[in-house]
């Protein structure tokens, strides 16, 4: 029989007040708020003292015993504050379930007079609420406005009791007594408590379902060792969760990037063929009738070769645009060469680290995991989000990313759409922003992560070299470039995409 795993539900929790029920008549020592939607109550009754839990979580609400006395806040809230000049002190008068549902109240008479502790143990909904003596409400763990609820929580409004209570049905539609009694062909009984690892704590057997169980002196201890559990086991997804998401963008980025740098190189490997074609023909050139798409000569090694040529240009022009062409790609390789290790040695990084999360099982060490990957600046690559997402990082644009020096991620675009789509959209307003002056070239962002300052002269200098490469002017000698902070830059109305007008800049001086 399918069955999820069952959270707190009524069912566990009149077990859970009947535990309680043992200790009434007895005296409040004690009352401590570890977070702000947790407290405990230490209550002393015949010679013992037991320490009352309650939870008003989102996810893991529950009211049991437990065995440990938990820290507190400082200063305590004030719901702490409030709690403990109210009924510190005080008697325990009583507790009940409200009509079989996941609520229960407790009753304290003290030198106030009585208050009422409302626990509300209803999912996302949960609260706790205390009621003082007029029935108004004096304090709460959650404070609901009345734009958020129908039913709101304020400070000296009248407490009513959550509208969605069943009068006394929950237990017999609840999800898993429903199941059970169905497994056990009767309705089932409380007695001896159970942990179920893996599904949770119940106040009966639970082997006819088909879970695994083992028997526990109280519904309590079986509860505190399930959460002891639980809780920590869905830390640990959700941060997996988290990692595994961010790391996979890292990974998408790096081999897009070395996609690209690829084709760079095979481009590159034509340097060669493209300086002997400006060679030959300059050789055939002058003896040759010109105008034809293509110059037909003989090779060095003396086979037959055609050339592309531009019919409109002559021969020098045509040989020239090799020798340019060959040049270009000469000075792209080591560039590229050194990018193209940089990513592969982090997309191995990434790779590794993504197998790691995805195979730990504690905690502490998805922790240890993601301080690695804050360490590699991981975590602060965020793909932009877009109507229309494509696969690509950056909604499809033609953004690359490379590793500059010091750690810090250099983008840069490389068409004007997606120059404009970088400054406009993805970098932070303290970002730096590089451009050659009064030419056309890439934007290139570096990423500063909120503090500029500490970016060296060294990751600006590559930075520049990247906008210089992707410029008109990557021959022209020393260029120069603009570099200033993004907050600084604007694309003028009306302009072509692309354009750009920005004040308080610097300038470097690179190297074509």
């Amino acid at each position: 029989m399918a069955l999820p795993k069952i959270p707190f539900d009524s069912f566990v929790l009149a077990s859970v007040v009947e535990e309680v029920r043992e200790y009434v008549g007895g005296k409040v020592q004690g009352i401590r708020q570890p977070n702000e939607n947790e407290i405990s109550i230490a209550i002393y009754a015949n010679g013992r003292e037991a320490v009352l839990f309650l939870s008003c979580d989102p996810v893991f609400a529950r009211a049991h015993f437990i065995t440990k006395r938990l820290a507190t806040m400082t200063p305590p809230p004030a719901f702490c504050a409030t709690l403990r000049a109210r009924i510190d002190g005080a008697k325990f008068e009583s507790i009940r379930q409200v009509q079989g549902d996941r609520l229960i109240e407790l009753t304290f008479e003290g030198a106030f007079g009585p208050h009422r502790l409302i626990a509300e143990l209803m999912g996302k909904h949960s609260n706790l609420i205390l009621i003082e003596p007029g029935g108004r409400v004096l304090a709460a763990a959650k404070w609901v406005g009345a734009g958020k609820s129908s039913r709101p929580i304020q400070s000296g409004t009248p407490y009513h009791w959550p509208p969605v209570l069943k009068g006394g049905e929950e237990l017999k539609t609840s999800p898993f007594y429903r199941s059970l009694a169905e497994s056990l062909g009767q309705a089932p009984i409380q007695g001896q408590a159970v942990l179920s690892p893996g599904y949770g704590a119940y106040p009966c057997s639970v082997a006819s379902l088909g879970f695994a169980e083992f028997p526990r002196a109280s519904v309590s201890i079986a509860l505190e060792q399930h959460y002891a559990q639980a809780i920590p086991a869905q830390a640990t997804e959700l941060l997996r969760t988290t990692l595994l998401s961010q790391i996979g963008r890292v990974v998408l980025a790096r081999e897009t990037a070395l996609a690209d740098l690829n084709q760079a190189i095979q481009a590159g490997a034509g340097a060669g063929r493209w300086q002997r074609y400006g060679e030959l023909i300059l050789a055939y050139g002058p003896g040759v009738t010109w105008g034809a798409t293509a110059l037909d000569v003989w090779d060095y090694d003396g086979s037959a070769i055609s050339v592309p040529v531009d019919p409109a240009e002559d021969f020098k022009t045509n040989a020239a645009a090799y020798f340019d062409r060959a040049k270009r790609a000469r000075a792209r390789i080591p560039f590229v060469e050194n990018q193209i290790g940089r990513f592969t040695a982090e997309l191995i990084a990434a790779t590794d680290l993504r197998r790691r999360v995805e195979e730990a099982t504690r905690y502490d060490a998805m922790q240890e995991l993601q301080e690695e990957a804050r360490k590699r600046r991981w975590l602060t690559l965020q793909a932009p989000v877009a109507k229309n997402k494509e696969d690509r990082p950056y909604a499809g644009h033609r953004i690359r990313e490379l590793s500059g020096p010091g750690g810090y991620t250099v983008l840069y675009g490389e068409n004007a759409e997606s120059n404009d789509y970088l400054t406009l959209r993805v970098a932070k307003p303290n970002d730096w922003w590089l451009h050659v002056r009064g030419g056309t070239s890439a934007h290139v962002v570096v990423v500063t992560r909120n503090q500029p300052d500490r970016v060296q002269k060294e990751t600006l200098m590559f930075a520049a070299k990247v906008a210089v490469q992707n410029s008109g002017n990557k021959h022209g000698g020393y260029v120069a470039v603009d570099y200033t902070l993004k907050k600084y830059v604007r694309r003028p109305k009306g302009a072509a995409a692309g354009a750009a007008l920005y004040t308080n800049e610097k300038t470097l001086h690179v190297e074509g």
